[in-house]
C-alpha cells in the first residue's frame, strides 16, 4: 500500500471512529456493540491470516502480548462505548489524545525510559488544565458532594479508557514478541471476545438489534476499518515514517472528529468545553515538540566521543 494512502486512511479512521461508536451504541447496547464488532473484526482477520498464510503463533511469547493488549482491546473499548452514551464523539476523541501523554507519564516509572524534559512537563500540565475546563461545572458540583453529571460520567470513563489503552501500549512493547501486525490484532481480539461475552451477561445487556441500520451500518464500518484496515494501516506508516509526521495523526483528528460530529450528529458544545478541547490539542502539540528536543539531543555526539 502507497505510504500516503495509508496515512490518510489512518487519519480517515481515527477521525471517524468516535462518531462510529457513537452510531453503533444506538443500534445495541454498548457493550454488545463493542463485542459484535470485535467478534466481525476477529473473523475477517482470521480470513486473513489465512489468506496471507500467517499462522497464528501460540507460543509463550505470543499469549503474552494478546494478554497485554487485552486493556486494550477490551478495557479501553468497552469504556469507550460506554462513555458513548454520556458524551458527544468529538468529546470523546479529545480525551483519547491525551494517550500519548499518559504514556509518557507511565514511562517515568519504568526502567530505561527516556526522562521527560521541560516541554513534556509543560504540555501535561497544560493538558491537565484543559481536561479541568472540559469537565467544566461537573467538576465544581462534584466537589460540592452532588451528582456530577453525565458529562462528568463520560469523562471518568473515557480516563479511564484512555489509561488502560496506553498501558497495554507499553505492555505489548515491553513484551516484544515480534508478531506481524495482522497476528498480534487477531490473538488479541480473539482473547477478548469472552471477557467482552461475561460483561455483556453482567451488565445485563442483550446482543439484540433494535432495527437502527445506521448504528448497525456503523458497526460493521468500525470492524472492517476500524479493528482491521485502520490498525493495518498504522503499523504501515510506522514502519516508514518518522515517528514525528505519525504523532501528528493525534493533532489532527481530534479537529476533525468535532467537525464531523457538529456536522452529522448535531453536537454542540459550550464555550468552556472547547476551550479545554484547544488546550488539550495545544498540549499535545508541545508534548511532540518535547519528543523532538530530546530525539535532538541524543543525535548530538560529543567531542572527542565514539564515532
Amino acid at each position: 500500500m502507497p505510504t500516503l494512502a495509508a496515512y490518510l486512511i489512518v487519519v480517515a479512521v481515527w477521525a471517524t471512529t468516535p462518531l462510529g461508536i457513537k452510531w453503533s451504541g444506538e443500534a445495541m447496547a454498548p457493550l454488545a456493540a463493542a463485542g459484535v464488532r470485535m467478534g466481525i473484526a476477529a473473523l475477517l482477520g482470521l480470513m486473513w491470516l489465512r489468506w496471507k498464510r500467517q499462522p497464528l503463533p501460540l507460543h509463550r511469547q505470543a499469549r503474552l502480548s494478546y494478554l497485554a493488549a487485552l486493556p486494550g482491546i477490551f478495557g479501553a473499548m468497552g469504556c469507550s462505548y460506554v462513555a458513548s452514551t454520556y458524551l458527544p464523539s468529538g468529546l470523546i476523541s479529545v480525551i483519547f489524545g491525551l494517550a500519548p501523554l499518559l504514556s509518557g507519564l507511565m514511562m517515568q516509572c519504568l526502567p530505561g525510559s527516556v526522562r521527560l524534559n521541560s516541554w513534556h512537563w509543560s504540555a501535561c500540565v497544560m493538558g491537565l488544565l484543559g481536561l479541568m475546563l472540559v469537565f467544566d461545572d461537573s467538576l465544581s458540583v462534584l466537589v460540592a458532594g452532588g451528582d456530577m453529571g453525565d458529562r462528568g460520567i463520560g469523562v471518568l470513563w473515557m480516563l479511564t479508557a484512555v489509561t488502560l489503552f496506553s498501558g497495554s501500549g507499553i505492555a505489548v512493547q515491553r513484551v516484544g514478541a515480534g508478531l506481524k501486525p495482522m497476528q498480534q490484532t487477531v490473538g488479541g481480539l480473539l482473547l477478548s471476545l469472552p471477557c467482552y461475552g461475561l460483561a455483556i451477561v453482567l451488565a445485563g445487556q442483550s446482543l439484540t438489534w433494535n432495527g437502527d441500520v445506521r448504528g448497525l451500518s456503523a458497526i460493521v464500518y468500525l470492524a472492517v476499518f476500524g479493528s482491521l484496515l485502520g490498525f493495518y494501516s498504522y503499523f504501515q506508516i510506522l514502519a516508514r515514517l518518522p515517528a514525528a509526521t505519525v504523532a501528528l495523526v493525534t493533532l489532527i483528528t481530534p479537529v476533525l472528529a468535532l467537525t464531523l460530529g457538529s456536522l452529522f450528529n448535531g453536537e454542540r458544545l459550550g464555550g468552556m468545553v472547547l476551550a479545554g478541547a484547544l488546550l488539550i490539542v495545544v498540549a499535545l502539540g508541545l508534548f511532540m515538540f518535547g519528543d523532538h528536543q530530546v530525539r535532538r539531543s541524543l543525535k548530538v555526539i560529543p567531542r572527542g566521543g565514539a564515532a
